[in-house]
């Protein structure tokens, strides 16, 4: 029998230790200071929401790393104060958002983490921001992820090179690099974060094997881009593109090629004044980057028109990636997929060309555009009156510049295997902005839970409000198990192809089935492959 003093020592070691864990398991769920493979960061902690803004993830893309693939972040001693958005990548003005803050030092990430601690394993969603691949910035106010990650999962958000700084391509670009090509580079920063994401997010109290991508516009396009990079395989499991899929109206016959893009880019290296030097890539790298800016949008009037994009290289992007979804070489991952029914109207209204066209020149225009389809195409998108020509070139725009490309997208990738879901937002908020309709990005607003931001804001009622709570439920659902449904939130059935039922996202939630069937045979004749 062991004497009383043994037993009373015992009973001491126990205390001390249970009370050594307790002490732990106190101090081990704040996730102020994170430990990255690069150094150290701390956060702030907002509504329960650990918050991180400005990491780098790339070392900046600067003098002679300019035009090159992202390079690994220099390691810091100490720790890093991650409590303010990095600069934004040069872009050109904006009347939505103020980009006072460019440099091209622009490659930062931002993460939102609900966790509380880095031993939980929470779902990741990782988000692209549109643009057209030539403006915005993940700071946004739009895109804050404060409201997403309540809902239980950590939201990573970060900038990517655009314009011609992200995706010039010029014939001696492509001699430097050791794989015969150029342009992209806005891309290959998209995969470095996904990287960065996979390395670090465990930090964070992520699942680094549970990443959802997802973007609108322009991020739209390049998460199904992603979805057929082969430098992307494994870095992640599900994807969601919002008003975006293979960008224009007639994907397939645009051949976005590199050889393409290097005619443009020695144009610019021309107007820039340095195609006549020894050195032209070095001369174009000394070149400040609003230099590089005004001399690639400085003839460009056209609202939003696309002049550097990603290119087909046999690398990044091995070939057309409506073909490559055709022929079912997309990744095989739960797809969530959708477009707003007035996606046209910001593109179109605005344009003062289109606002002075007769019914003769609409005519004309669709002859020009369509060839051999143009009769067709004036049969499904009719104007007999003047007035008829602005709301015909709104939903021509709406459905083959965007709802186009996102049923091939649904149709091809359910015919692979995998489990689509597909959605139409209809809700058009009681505002000055209802003359737009469900305009294109409306739906960013829901997402997120921010009804104002930057420069537009929406009047929200009880409605709005009901539908945003929704679309952060449904959406991070997906994210969560590859399935939005979940709760009491109203059914959302599969897409395939032979029901081809999708949810209509408006005042209420309802499914409908076939959407845009009548354009289908259209867009496959001018599609042609």
């Amino acid at each position: 029998m062991p004497g009383k003093k043994s037993v009373i020592l015992a009973v001491i070691a126990v205390l001390i230790l249970n009370s050594i864990a307790l002490f732990t398991s106190c101090a081990r769920p704040a996730l102020d200071v994170v430990a990255l493979d690069s150094g150290k960061v701390r956060g702030t902690q907002v509504e329960g929401v650990w918050t991180y803004l400005g990491i780098p993830y790339a070392a900046p893309p600067t003098g002679g790393l300019r035009w090159r693939e992202p390079q690994p972040v220099k390691a810091w001693d100490g720790i890093r104060d991650c409590n303010k958005y990095g600069p934004v990548c040069p872009q050109p003005k904006s009347f939505m958002y103020d980009i006072s803050n460019a440099n091209e030092d622009c490659l930062y990430l931002n993460v939102w983490s609900p966790a509380k601690s880095s031993d939980e394993s929470l779902p990741v969603m990782v988000w692209v921001h549109g643009g057209g691949f030539r403006d915005g910035a993940a700071s946004l106010a739009m895109y804050e992820g404060n409201n997403l990650a309540k809902q239980g999962v950590i939201i990573v958000s970060f900038n990517y090179r655009l314009g011609p700084l992200g995706f010039l391509s010029h014939p001696l670009l492509s001699k430097e690099s050791s794989h015969g090509v150029s342009g992209n580079y806005g891309l290959l920063d998209q995969v470095a974060a996904l990287k960065w994401v996979k390395q670090n997010i465990r930090s964070f109290g992520g699942d680094p094997g549970n990443v959802t991508i997802f973007g609108e516009s322009a991020g739209g396009t390049a998460v199904c881009d992603l979805m057929v990079c082969p430098l992307a395989d494994g870095l992640f499991q599900r994807v969601i593109s919002e008003s975006g899929s293979f960008g224009d109206a007639y994907p397939a016959a645009r051949d976005d090629t590199v050889a393409k893009a290097e005619i443009t880019g020695s144009a610019m290296a021309a107007r820039l004044g340095c195609d006549k030097v020894d050195d032209v890539l070095a001369a174009m790298r000394q070149k400040p980057a609003d230099d590089l800016i005004k001399a690639a949008y400085s003839s460009d009037t056209a609202f939003y028109s696309v002049v550097f994009r990603p290119v087909i290289d046999g690398w990044v992007i091995p070939e057309n990636p409506w073909s490559m979804f055709t022929a079912g070489k997309q990744k095989k991952v739960p797809l969530l997929i959708g477009t707003n029914a007035n996606e046209g109207s910001i593109f179109v209204m605005p344009d003062p060309k289109v606002q002075k066209m007769t019914v003769e020149d609409y005519q004309a225009y669709i002859n020009n555009t369509f060839g051999g389809n143009a009769a067709e195409a004036l049969r499904l998108f009719p104007a007999s009156s003047k007035e008829d020509v602005v709301p015909a070139m709104v939903k021509l725009r709406t459905v083959l510049g965007f709802a186009a490309g996102a049923m091939h997208a649904a149709e091809t990738t359910a015919a692979n295997g995998s489990k689509v879901y597909m959605y139409q937002f209809t809700r058009v908020p009681d505002s000055p902005l209802k003359m737009v309709g469900a305009f294109h990005g409306l739906e960013i607003f829901y997402l997120f839970g921010h009804f104002k931001a930057d420069r537009v804001a929406i009047s929200a009622d009880k409605t709005d409000i009901a539908l945003s709570q929704n679309m952060m439920k449904y959406w991070t659902n997906f994210a969560r198990a590859g399935d939005p449904n979940g709760g009491d939130l109203p059914a959302w059935p599969v897409y395939t192809t032979a029901s081809q039922q999708y949810l209509k996202l408006g005042d209420q939630l309802t499914v409908d089935a076939g959407l845009n069937k009548e354009y289908a045979g259209l867009i496959t004749s001018i599609a042609g492959r």
